[in-house]
């Protein structure tokens, strides 16, 4: 009982983190424009995102530019993209393999250990898509801080980490987490010992023998 509430739990979350990288790759906010140093606090916002970039005046008026050209698109978004992408469509199969996987769930029944291992897969295809998110999101945030640290970028062109890059970082750590817990539902083997051999019955001996 408690291997299926672990096995259960791990399910959970990891189900909530592949709900986060989706948000994380939608929302536009992975960039935020950086007030520091002697940048003029303005009424507007800019922030980018993997598809757009998105300027917010403080009246709640949202203006958005879709990136038309990929081929324009530097290599560290094109592969982040890619990344989030992988990770998205690795959490879906790995849905579908540890539903099949959990004990609670009518499948397999009469095959455990297969079931079991089927949990066990999706456990690690959950590892895989949480590392890919993991990796997207901490390269495209390493490109930024170098970015804004670089002497050649001007001022007023640096940003910040948004709200989407911290979504992204929780996303994968409850996919990596998730995927553990369902890791550790391995089917254990069970050592088998040869049948011992019964012993002869000694024959009952009559009081013939005796003299």
């Amino acid at each position: 009982m408690a291997n299926a509430g672990l096995q259960l739990l791990g399910f959970i979350l990891a189900f909530l983190g592949w709900i986060g990288s989706i948000v994380s790759t939608a929302l536009p906010q992975w960039k935020i424009y950086s007030y520091a140093g002697d940048n003029i606090v303005t009424a507007q916002a800019i922030y980018e995102g993997l598809w757009m970039s998105c300027v917010s005046q403080s009246t709640g008026q949202i203006q958005c530019k879709v990136f038309d050209s990929l081929l324009n698109l530097n290599s560290t978004l094109q592969a982040t993209r890619a990344l989030m992408v992988i990770g998205i469509l690795l959490g879906l199969i790995a849905i579908f393999v540890a539903t099949v996987g959990m004990k609670c769930m009518k499948c397999m029944e009469d095959d455990e250990v297969q079931k079991m291992r089927m949990a066990v897969i999706g456990g690690v295809i959950f590892l895989i898509s949480g590392l890919a998110i993991l990796v997207a999101t901490a390269w495209y945030g390493n490109r930024i801080v170098q970015e804004f640290y670089d002497p050649m970028t001007p001022v007023n062109a640096r940003y910040e980490f948004g709200q989407a890059l911290f979504t992204g970082w929780a996303a994968a750590s409850l996919c990596l987490l998730g995927g553990a817990l369902l890791c550790c539902s391995c089917p254990r083997k069970t050592t088998s010992y040869p049948t011992p051999r019964p012993y002869p019955k000694p024959s009952p001996s009559s009081g013939k023998d005796y003299v």
